[in-house]
């Protein structure tokens, strides 16, 4: 027999089960940041922390708590153009947010009004739920079914019966899941706009299952 095709140490059966639960997204995380290229490093701290301050007032005055506000520090370094010759362009300042919206009705003004206050760089606008630790639990729950169910399926077709689950490994649901939403590849939001569709949370495990005799 080929050995690509032999079981070294036949045990019983082991399958792999996957579901996935949908749900309409209660939060939105924008990930921003501010660039200033200034002659002096004094100037270039203070266009940045202007900008940073312009845009906490923002968030305050829209009813974002700080705790939902994530700043980095202030980093500088120095800005060359290399082309014929190298120039030096000035000190580069940047500072980056990562701001979780809940309401998500307000979010196109928000931005709006984050990058009228300073914000140059809209790094991505990423949609999700906060019940996403019970969704998890139920797509395992579902994916733990479906991999029984085939494991059935074989054995049924082998003229056997299942015994009991010897083996259950997790598989990491990062590899598997995927987000409908903005920027997603299976959105399904309106064409142009910030809707934001539905958030698929996936889970996958592998079963392990003794034999009985038919």
């Amino acid at each position: 027999m080929n050995g690509t095709h032999s079981i070294d140490s036949p045990w019983g059966v082991s399958v792999f089960g996957a579901a996935s639960v949908d749900a309409a997204p209660d939060l939105a995380r924008l990930r921003l940041a501010i660039v200033q290229i200034k002659n002096t490093p004094g100037e270039a701290f203070a266009a940045t922390r202007g900008g940073v301050n312009g845009i906490r007032a923002v968030l305050r005055r829209h009813g974002v708590p700080e705790t939902a506000v994530s700043t980095s520090r202030l980093i500088l370094s120095s800005r060359w153009s290399y082309g014929s010759d190298r120039t030096f362009l000035g000190y580069e300042c940047s500072a980056s947010f990562v701001i979780e919206l809940r309401e998500l009705d307000s979010l196109e003004t928000v931005l709006i009004d984050t990058v009228d206050a300073g914000a140059n760089e809209v790094k991505s606008v990423e949609f999700d739920v906060s019940t996403k630790k019970e969704l998890r639990a139920r797509a395992r729950i579902a994916a733990v079914a479906a991999a029984r169910e085939k494991a059935g399926l074989y054995a049924q077709a082998a003229g056997t019966r299942l015994g009991p689950v010897v083996h259950i490994k997790d598989v990491d649901a990062e590899q598997i899941q995927s987000y409908r939403g903005h920027g997603g590849a299976d959105a399904d939001g309106g064409e142009g706009d910030l809707t934001p569709g539905k958030v698929t949370v996936s889970a996958g495990v592998v079963l392990g299952f003794s034999l009985l005799g038919g």
